[in-house]
């Protein structure tokens, strides 16, 4: 197989994270999502533990997954402080994308520190991110305050640690330019 630097480089440098207000409705074929889910699973691993876990919600269980949401709104708002747009609001990110997932790192401490576990989880979901920009998917990966529940409500084994949920959608989203500083401050040559 040809190399194509070219290509790469424009994959990873035009990657962005877009929102699921940017979302539409259009279903992401299961052939691509298990594709993209495969890309994650080629992360580099030390000792092959291979960490990543993944919860996928997709149709039906998305109507779950933001009934959660509304529900923990509803839970920890006292009844003079409701508000019944922000109750509908709790569950919108979930409803407008298409696809869901809840990131989790199976921890093995008796082989490897948890930062080395998580580090190959995120190179995991990098590996979607890239593979999602490559179909023209939109997608961003968030870390609410409230994992520990997340991962109870989904009924993640206690080995397991919940690091966020990555939010998909076909978009309508313009490019953006990137906004970096020059890679040449935050390189010292020895």
């Amino acid at each position: 197989m040809e190399q194509s630097p070219e290509v790469i480089n424009h994959i990873i440098r035009s990657r962005r994270s877009i929102f699921p207000p940017s979302y539409i409705q259009k279903d992401i074929p299961q052939d691509i999502l298990l594709n993209i889910l495969e890309n994650a699973n080629y992360a580099p691993t030390h000792k092959l533990t291979e960490p990543w876990r993944f919860v996928v919600y997709k149709g039906e269980s998305l109507n779950k997954l933001a009934q959660f949401f509304m529900d923990r709104y509803r839970s920890v708002t006292p009844e003079e402080a409701f508000s019944q747009a922000r109750y509908e609001a709790a569950g919108e990110k979930v409803l407008k994308s298409n696809v869901v997932i809840l990131i989790c790192a199976e921890l093995h401490p008796d082989k490897l520190p948890e930062w080395e576990e998580t580090a190959s989880v995120a190179i995991a979901v990098q590996n979607m991110w890239l593979s999602a920009h490559a179909y023209g998917i939109g997608s961003y990966w968030s870390s609410p305050a409230i994992l520990g529940l997340l991962a109870e409500f989904a009924g993640i084994p206690e080995n397991q640690k919940c690091l966020g949920l990555y939010f998909m959608g076909y978009h309508e989203a313009p490019e953006a330019p990137a906004r970096r500083t020059p890679m040449e401050d935050k390189i010292t040559w020895a």
